[in-house]
């Protein structure tokens, strides 16, 4: 299914990816949170939207490199629409970056909501400047020219070590993030909401007072 901008602008700002890595466990999904080393450069930011996969494979040394090595991260990142969120899956490719501020600047002109690798990516500075969301693995100021390329795009991929699919959502926060299988979005963010509106009525009560033990009979929460 595909939520409409009203549902993915409620659920950034009404959720957060604990509830909903709690909401996906009582599903049946319990690994859908990616590694925990995959950090924000800005710990305000929060993604939730649909996911572009892209594969980032390792060059060997000696690989004659193409005419234009570019040209799929090129046609992927023009064919991008508001609200995606790109995810390079990059697994072993080394430490070069595989994003930068030129990239940046060609997500955010297409409306993108935000970036998530496992890989490393640079030019930090400029990209806090202009306030594009960045989930990354590292910081390295290797050129990822030659070193790595771009293989696929809009396919099935590993991010984070979680399996990520075209048609799935991602929720990213200082928390952490979050893969939401698109066969469970909808019970996922339903159950999210009716979780977080238990959790806050649970503190409200134990900060008007009442005993742990009591509140959490009242709601099963904790």
């Amino acid at each position: 299914m595909t939520l409409d901008a009203a549902t993915i602008k409620r659920t950034r700002s009404g959720l957060n990816s604990s509830v909903i890595c709690d909401t996906m466990d009582s599903l049946g999904y319990v690994n859908q949170a990616m590694d925990r080393h995959i950090r924000p450069l800005d710990d305000s930011k929060t993604l939730f939207g649909p996911v572009r996969t892209a594969l980032i494979e390792k060059v060997e040394p000696g690989t004659p490199r193409p005419d234009n090595p570019y040209e799929l991260t090129i046609n992927v990142m023009d064919d991008l629409n508001p609200g995606d969120i790109v995810v390079r899956a990059c697994g072993d490719i080394g430490t070069a970056a595989t994003w930068g501020e030129l990239l940046t600047a060609a997500a955010m002109a297409r409306g993108a909501a935000g970036l998530v690798t496992d890989g490393q990516i640079r030019d930090v500075h400029l990209i806090r400047e202009v306030g594009f969301p960045v989930f990354t693995n590292g910081v390295s100021p290797l050129d990822g020219g030659g070193r790595h390329e771009m293989t696929a795009a809009d396919v099935d991929v590993v991010c984070g070590g979680v399996p990520i699919k075209p048609g799935d959502y991602l929720f990213a926060d200082v928390d952490g993030i979050v893969v939401i299988p698109a066969e469970i979005l909808d019970a996922t963010i339903k159950g999210a909401f009716e979780k977080t509106e238990g959790e806050n009525a649970t503190r409200d009560e134990l900060l008007a007072g009442k005993s742990l033990s009591e509140v959490y009979a009242k709601y099963g929460i904790l």
